[in-house]
């Protein structure tokens, strides 16, 4: 394996990656509506709209109450536990972002669903940030087989079974992760 070669892909993945988001960002800034659309007003939405999709939203509704617990048991975690290993602290207001609902053409449910949308994938990005770095500290191996979905941190972590030096090189991540950006 030449780890020159991966080191060079992953360097050139964030490069591209912080090209998108920062020309995602420059296109969001600059968005006009070169045309108007209408809201469909709540009550048209509702008739109009799959009974069966009516029938889930207790059920998806119900999923804040673990949401919440979820975010403060996460948030006191990192507030106690970041501090004592010396990781800078993700910041909350990165990941929970707030603002489909002021889109004009959205109706009162529609808004309520992108705040809804908004605080959960917030909230889980935000908690795998805090995973991550976790376990950047803790324990940064790979698993022996290809997983769907790595954090952004994983490919620098160590290969599964390659114990070489393993106290001094696990010295390095810590620190390398120490010295991050503060959030």
């Amino acid at each position: 394996m030449d780890h020159r070669k991966i080191n060079d892909l992953l360097e050139k993945i964030e490069t591209m990656e912080a090209e998108l988001y920062k020309e995602l960002s420059r296109d969001a800034e600059t968005i006009t509506c070169d045309f108007i659309q209408e809201r469909i007003p709540l009550w048209t939405y509702i008739r109009k709209g799959n009974p069966k999709y009516g029938l889930s939203a207790p059920i998806i509704y119900a999923m804040i109450v673990p949401a919440l617990i979820m975010d403060l048991s996460v948030t006191i975690y990192q507030a106690t536990c970041f501090p004592l290993y010396g990781i800078p602290k993700v910041r909350r207001g990165d990941y929970i972002v707030f603002d489909r609902h002021r889109l004009a053409y959205l109706n009162a449910l529609q808004k309520l669903n992108c705040l809804y949308c908004a605080y959960f994938n917030g909230l889980i990005a935000y908690v795998r940030e805090i995973a991550s770095k976790t376990e950047q500290f803790w324990c940064p191996i790979r698993h022996a087989r290809q997983i769907k979905g790595g954090h952004h941190r994983y490919w620098h972590f160590l290969r599964y079974g390659d114990g070489e030096h393993l106290e001094d090189r696990w010295k390095k991540i810590r620190e390398k992760l120490k010295k991050e950006e503060r959030g």
